[in-house]
């Protein structure tokens, strides 16, 4: 019983080798799968090769510093305005607190309410322009990488199509 078990099996492994999709054991096979990748990749036409990676690294190297630059740039710009705000604000508590008149507690409680909601409501336009300058500074400075990224799949796909 146990040898009819193993027969049918080894008919079963058998009449699956036959089959010309692969399953999803196969495809799961990393050894098969880079051996496959290997082989594709050395049918390729790569003359000329290592200069145009040499090339393609310098450029990539570029486009990273120059969204370094970018990035450093929106940061001292965020840095240069927050620093700005905060000296308007302090001179505009100090202005306030020289005109607060002498003895009357209720005028003195009634402007500094004033001021209060008129700083924060300012800190919260405040946030809004910091963060907008920061947003802007970080979406330039992706916008290099995604371009070098682009450039890197356009010369890729170019060098697919020679065969």
């Amino acid at each position: 019983m146990a040898t009819a078990k193993k027969a049918a099996a080894k008919t079963t492994a058998s009449s699956s080798n036959t089959k010309v999709a692969p399953n999803a054991a196969e495809m799961l096979n990393p050894l098969k799968n880079l051996k496959a990748m290997t082989d594709r990749l050395q049918e390729l036409n790569l003359t000329g090769g290592a200069s145009k990676l040499l090339e393609s690294g310098q450029k990539d190297l570029q486009a990273l510093m120059q969204a370094n630059e970018k990035s450093y740039q929106g940061l001292q710009t965020v840095v240069q305005r927050q620093t700005e705000m905060i000296k308007s604000a302090i001179a505009e508590w100090q202005t306030a607190a020289k005109e607060m008149p002498g003895k009357d507690a209720k005028a003195n409680l009634a402007k500094l309410d004033e001021l209060g909601r008129q700083s924060f409501q300012r800190a919260i336009d405040d946030i809004k322009e910091l963060s907008n300058l920061a947003a802007k500074s970080q979406a330039d400075a992706f916008e290099l990488v995604r371009q070098r990224i682009q450039a890197n799949v356009d010369e890729v796909t170019k060098m697919l199509q020679r065969k």
